[in-house]
C-alpha cells in the first residue's frame, strides 16, 4: 500500500475531495477545503499558440482562487483514474525547473508527462513504464511521482509497490520500484536514468518522501502506518544505492546509555539521516542531538524523559520540533514549546510557544510515526509552517494559529514570499459532505488579518511556480484537474 499524498489524521486514506492538510513527498499538499469547482474540462493548452504564455486554446475551468491570483489566466489537464479516495496524487510541481510532472496510464504502463509550468506545453514524457504487478487487482492504489534535488540536479522519481517476476511457475518477489528521470529532460519516450527495486515482504505500507536530499522509503504496516514508519529505505538516485534502516534508534549514541524506544528515520541527507525516538529525542546521526540544543524551558520532563523533543518534520535545510513544557503551578498543561533548527547543526533558528497539542501526533501512547500535517515552506525559504504553527526565519520568530478565544485553529496549506498565507480553518467536528473554509492570513501582521475566503474557494497547493499558482479540483467527469494560474 503506497501512501505519499493526504492522508487522515490517523493515517489512513486520504480524500482528494476535502480531507485535513498533509505534505509529504514533493511539494504537493492536498487542503481540507472546496475542490468542487464546476466547468467544462480543459486538456492543458497543448495546441496554444498565443504569445502569451497563460493562456491556452480551450476555455479555462471556472475555479474561484485567491485575490491574488488571475482566474483568467493559466491552463488546465486532466488526469483521469485518480480515486477520490487516493492514496496517492499522481502530480508535483519542479520548482527549479519550473515544471509540473504528472503520471498518466498508457496502454502498456504508465507515463510521465512533464510541462512547462508558465504554458502547459508538454516539455518531455516518458516511455511507457512497466510498474511491479499490483498485489490487489483491486486496489485503488496507483503510482507516486516526488522531486529530489540532489547534488544541484532536480530528479522526477517516479514510484509503485507489487511484485516483480511473477508468473505460472514463480511467486515473483515485492518491491517498491523507482524510476529516475532528469528534470531538465527533452523528447518523447525519455527513459529513466535508473530504475531501483527496492526488496520488500509482503504489503507494507509505504512513505515516500524526499526533503533532505535523499529519498526515503518508509515501510510501515497498518498499525505503524504514519508518515514515519519504523523501518525504512534511504535512496541515493544518482548512484542508485540504497542504505535499509531497521533499527535505527541503534545509530544515535545517547541511545546506548538510555532507553531510547523506537527510532524512526525523518529524513535522509547527505550526512546521514536524521533519527527521531518516540520516547523523545532525535538527532543527525554522528553529529548532533536534540539534548544540546533545547530552548529554553524544554528540560527533560514528563513523559518524555529521559530526553523531551519530538522531530516533527524537515524542510529545506530545517528541522521543525515540538517540546514538552512544564505544567502549570495548578497541574494544567502548559503549551508545548515548537523550534525550528538547521539540519546540518542543530543550531536553534527560532521558537515560540504554541497550543498545538503533541498529544495529536501521537500513535498508541507513544509519538510514533504519526503527523497531523506537513511541514511547508515559502519558494524563498523565509516561512515555514506545519498545520497552525508558524514561523518567521527572517525576522526568526513564530506565528501561532492555534486556536484562541473565538477564533478557530488555522491550518495552513501554502505561502507566498510576500508573506500571504492559504489554508482552512479547523473543523470542531467533520460532517460528511462539509467542506472546511479556506482562509488567508498576512504572516507579517500577524494572526488578526485572518479572513475566509468564500464558499468554494480554492486555495494554491503550490504558489510561484515560474509566476503561477498550482490548484486540484475535480471537474464534472470527476476526473483530478491539475490547474496553474497566473499571479496578478
Amino acid at each position: 500500500m503506497i501512501t505519499d499524498g493526504p492522508t487522515d489524521r490517523h493515517g489512513g486514506k486520504g480524500d482528494v475531495h476535502g480531507m485535513r492538510v498533509r505534505a509529504v513527498a514533493g511539494a504537493l499538499v492536498l487542503a481540507a477545503v472546496s475542490l468542487a469547482g464546476c466547468s467544462d474540462q480543459a486538456d492543458g493548452g497543448d495546441k496554444d499558440s498565443s504569445p502569451n504564455p497563460f493562456q491556452q486554446a480551450k476555455p479555462l475551468a471556472k475555479l474561484s482562487v485567491p485575490a491574488a491570483y488571475d482566474a483568467g489566466e493559466g491552463w488546465d489537464t486532466a488526469l483521469g483514474g485518480v480515486p477520490k479516495r487516493a492514496a496517492n496524487v499522481p502530480v508535483v510541481a519542479v520548482p527549479g525547473a519550473g515544471e509540473v510532472a504528472s503520471i498518466q496510464g498508457a496502454a502498456n504502463g504508465y507515463t510521465t508527462i512533464v510541462r512547462a509550468a508558465d504554458t502547459g506545453r508538454i516539455k518531455w514524457s516518458s516511455a511507457p513504464w512497466d510498474i511491479p504487478t499490483p498485489n490487489d487487482a483491486e486496489s485503488s492504489q496507483t503510482p507516486g511521482v516526488t522531486v529530489v534535488d540532489q547534488e544541484g540536479r532536480e530528479y522526477i522519481v517516479t514510484y509503485a509497490q507489487g511484485v516483480r517476476g511473477k508468473d505460472a511457475l514463480h511467486d515473483g518477489t515485492a518491491v517498491v520500484s523507482l524510476a529516475v528521470y532528469a528534470a531538465e529532460g527533452q523528447g518523447t519516450s525519455v527513459k529513466p536514468l535508473r530504475q531501483i527495486d527496492l526488496p520488500v515482504e509482503g504489503e507494507p505500507v509505504v512513505r515516500v518522501s524526499a526533503y533532505g536530499g535523499r529519498v526515503l522509503v518508509g515501510l510501515g504496516n497498518m498499525v505503524d502506518s504514519g508518515l514515519y514508519p519504523a523501518r525504512s529505505f534511504a535512496v541515493n538516485v544518482v548512484t542508485g544505492q540504497s542504505t535499509a534502516y531497521d533499527h535505527p534508534d541503534d545509530l544515535l549514541s545517547p541511545c546506548g546509555q538510555a532507553d531510547c524506544a523506537r527510532g524512526r528515520v525523518i529524513a535522509a541527507t547527505p550526512e546521514g539521516p536524521l533519527v527521531g525516538v518516540d520516547n523523545g529525542g532525535f538527532g543527525l546521526v554522528g553529529h548532533w542531538f536534540s539534548d544540546s540544543v533545547r530552548p529554553s524551558g524544554t528540560e527533560r520532563t514528563g513523559d518524555l524523559a529521559p530526553f523531551n523533543g519530538l522531530a516533527y518534520g524537515v524542510i529545506d535545510g530545517h528541522v521543525l520540533a515540538g517540546w514538552q513544557t512544564r505544567d502549570k503551578e495548578d497541574s494544567t498543561a502548559a503549551n508545548p514549546m515548537w523550534s525550528v533548527h538547521d539540519l546540518g547543526t542543530g543550531r536553534l533558528q527560532a521558537s515560540m510557544t504554541c497550543g498545538y497539542d503533541l498529544n495529536n501526533n501521537i500513535n498508541a501512547g507513544n509519538y510514533g510515526s504519526n503527523r497531523e500535517y506537513g511541514v511547508v515552506a515559502s519558494p524563498d525559504g523565509r516561512y515555514l509552517a506545519a498545520g497552525p504553527v508558524v514561523f518567521d526565519l527572517q525576522r526568526k520568530k513564530g506565528i501561532c494559529l492555534a486556536k484562541s478565544g473565538d477564533r478557530k485553529a488555522i491550518m495552513i496549506v501554502s505561502m507566498r514570499d510576500d508573506g500571504t498565507a492559504y489554508g482552512a480553518v479547523q473543523q470542531d467536528s467533520t460532517v460528511e459532505g462539509t467542506e472546511p473554509a479556506a482562509v488567508q492570513v498576512d504572516l507579517n501582521e500577524g494572526p488578526d488579518t485572518a479572513k475566509g475566503l468564500g464558499r468554494g474557494t480554492i486555495v494554491p497547493l503550490v504558489t510561484n511556480i515560474k509566476g503561477a499558482g498550482l490548484f486540484l479540483s475535480r471537474d464534472d467527469n470527476g476526473a483530478l484537474r491539475v490547474s496553474l494560474r497566473r499571479e496578478r
